[in-house]
């Protein structure tokens, strides 16, 4: 059952899908990994995907959100080892620096938010 009460669940929640949307509206509006549209985007579904099936597993319950989150930051750091695997640092608009730095910032929300999770299972 979600902790409504907890104000620390409450704002792991609220970060959560703050980042979540700020992602996918980076993504729509100029690409993270290319150009607007390109297909290496779509790996940030899967962190999405493991977000939300990790969600589902936990019942929603602190403890095993904030596993959900740090797992989620995981998948958000294995887009960006593949993405320099397979060469999107080459492109003229993207360099190692930009992509590891913008993923980085979105590993360090989802990690953000796992803390705020542990915090709500210990309240």
């Amino acid at each position: 059952m979600m902790q409504t009460g907890n104000t620390s669940y409450k704002a792991a929640v609220a970060l959560a899908v703050v980042t979540v949307v700020i992602l996918f509206w980076v993504i729509g509006a100029v690409g993270v990994l290319g150009a607007d549209g390109d297909p290496a985007d779509l790996m940030y579904i899967g962190v999405l995907a493991v977000g939300i099936t990790g969600a589902i597993i936990v019942r929603f319950q602190p403890m095993g959100m904030a596993r959900a989150m740090i797992v989620m930051a995981l998948a958000q750091a294995l887009v960006t080892v593949i993405a320099l695997i397979i060469g999107k640092h080459d492109a003229p608009y993207m360099s190692v620096f930009e992509i590891v730095s913008l993923n980085s910032f979105f590993v360090s929300l989802f990690l953000g938010s796992a803390r705020l999770f542990q915090k709500a299972a210990r309240e």
